[in-house]
């Protein structure tokens, strides 16, 4: 098997020349952009690729969705026999995962015990089935899985391509 890269760096810069202007001598003790780790495509196609083997060794069919940490679609696939709406179902699970920063099983025990009903007006769809992927402490991303035991699938496939590296919690 070949190696893929799985993340791709980003630097972003946070602060005008204007402000920079501003702030005189104190502007040189600035931080003044950051890197950020972004999953790439091939990485999001290796995640799909992870979560479907895991799915037919299992027995189970499923549909996944795969974003960056901006909350962008890199990669969608469902397996032939998917429910039609599970693809959908998948990408609101991961936006749910995302903006959380947590499983989403354990968002849903929080709706359901109503320790916190947020989600529930927020668009979110907190149903068990998603991960945030986190890095070195850094959330680059989510997977969201849809059908059978979707946060199984998800988890061994960030376990897969990560190589244990990446964490399914921000906390």
């Amino acid at each position: 098997m070949h190696k893929v890269p799985i993340l791709t760096i980003l630097t972003l810069s946070f602060i005008g020349l204007a402000h920079a202007q501003q702030q005189g001598s104190m502007a040189k003790n600035i931080r003044t952009t950051r890197e950020i780790k972004v999953i790439s495509s091939a990485g999001a196609r290796a995640l799909a690729d992870a979560c479907t083997t895991w799915a037919e060794q299992n027995k189970q069919t499923v549909a996944m969705a795969i974003l960056d940490w901006g909350g962008n679609l890199i990669e969608s696939h469902a397996m032939e026999g998917a429910a039609p709406n599970a693809i959908d179902t998948a990408l609101l699970k991961a936006k749910s995962a995302l903006r959380w920063r947590r499983a989403t099983s354990e968002t849903n025990k929080m709706v359901r015990n109503g320790e916190n009903l947020a989600p529930t007006f927020m668009n979110d769809f907190p149903q068990p089935g998603a991960l945030p992927i986190v890095l070195n402490g850094q959330v680059i991303g989510a997977m969201g899985v849809s059908g059978a035991d979707g946060e199984k699938c998800a988890k061994a496939a960030i376990d897969t391509v990560f190589n244990g590296q990446a964490a399914t919690a921000a906390r």
